[in-house]
């Protein structure tokens, strides 16, 4: 397992990890890009061996979770390889609201024979824990994408379940500092470092933490099977974003608190959902599970899908873009996506970034009333 410096709090590890400690080494591990090495040493092929950037990038995430991270081309190569371990005729646990791109793969799965799926509400604690016996794979998402239903995840990773099984959780909209899914009892988290760890926009990669060796091995041996192996250049900005991740997250989640008060009271807003706010149907599970409530707001529009369009080219500062986690806020209509059909038709859902929050609430109340008159 990698293992934090002793003593020192998340923020710092993020910071000092996966740095080189002897004299005359870079103070910053360089990207190498090189695919192939001299024979003689443990590193021959960077498809299964890696680069120095995976290793710093693999000690940095390991270390936050105190367990042993496996770095993947993407968020869904990384689902992808946790879905490669189950059995033939497993059966699959589900939530109801989660990643479009996860529901996609269990359902080509189903399409397969390779697995049943059972498909439960998130906060359906009780109906998790009766499942889990004789689930293969229990899959959490919490908070979840995009309704940010906060999860019972320490009841749930409780239940009775196959000495086999595995309990997955998806922790992007958390992130490590929010949240440590294997301190509840989760056999692996994953990540979608192109969100919150990148933090920039400009990376795709994913990342996998477990501290069972076993799925540790096995999921090395996916990506390299599989060529899910992540660009050097990608770790090595992924590094550089982790340094940041916990100044970028605070600054974002107060802002979020701060809009999503402000979107409550708005006339033109019909229903918010964040887990911070009081009247969020999990606040109570948040504030137990979550050491800070995110920056991810979703909220409905009262005017329709042709409002919440009408919305989305009328922001300047928000970028109307999909994906989340960045410095720059983003917002969509996620019912416009394939797939998200069944979502409600106004929802719209805001990744707040570390702009000014006054700013960030002035170009969206603006944007707002001026398709509302």
């Amino acid at each position: 397992m990698s293992k934090r410096q002793s003593g020192l709090k998340p923020e710092s590890w993020l910071v000092h990890g996966g740095r080189a400690a002897e004299p005359g080494a870079p103070l910053n591990v360089p990207p190498i890009p090189a695919s192939n090495f001299i024979l003689g040493a443990k590193r021959q092929y960077s498809r299964a061996d890696g680069t120095p950037a995976w290793d710093a990038f693999e000690e940095i995430v390991g270390g936050l979770e105190s367990g042993r991270a496996v770095a993947f081309a993407s968020g869904m190569a990384a689902i992808a390889a946790v879905f490669e371990q189950l059995p033939a005729d497993a059966v699959v646990l589900l939530p109801d609201d989660c990643y479009q791109g996860v529901a996609s793969l269990a359902a080509a799965g189903v399409a397969k024979h390779r697995w049943s799926v059972q498909r439960l509400p998130v906060d359906d604690t009780a109906g998790w824990i009766r499942a889990a016996p004789r689930a293969d794979l229990i899959w959490l998402e919490s908070p979840s994408n995009p309704l940010l239903v906060v999860a019972d995840l320490a009841a749930i990773c409780a239940a009775p379940r196959k000495p086999s099984a595995v309990v997955a959780v998806d922790n992007t909209f958390a992130t490590p500092l929010n949240q440590q899914p294997l301190e509840l009892g989760a056999t692996v988290s994953i990540q979608s470092v192109t969100k919150f760890i990148g933090g920039h926009s400009d990376i795709l990669a994913g990342v996998a933490t477990t501290r069972n060796d076993a799925l540790w091995d096995a999921l090395r041996s996916s990506r390299a099977l599989t060529g899910a192996t992540p660009g050097t250049l990608e770790m090595f900005l992924a590094v550089r974003g982790a340094r940041t991740l916990a100044l970028r997250l605070r600054r974002a989640e107060e802002s979020a608190m701060t809009l999503a008060e402000r979107l409550e009271t708005h006339p033109s807003v019909s229903r918010v959902r964040y887990p911070g706010l009081a009247s969020h149907a999990t606040h109570a599970v948040a504030q137990r599970a979550l050491r800070g409530f995110g920056s991810m707001i979703s909220f409905d529009l009262r005017g329709g899908a042709d409002f919440a369009d009408a919305v989305c080219r009328s922001v300047s500062l928000l970028r109307h873009a999909t994906s989340l986690g960045g410095v720059e806020s983003t917002i969509e209509r996620r019912a416009a996506l394939p797939g998200q059909e069944h979502l409600p038709a106004s929802l719209l859902r805001l990744s707040v970034g570390i702009e000014d929050v006054d700013d960030l609430w002035t170009d969206l109340d603006g944007a707002i009333r001026s398709v509302a008159t």
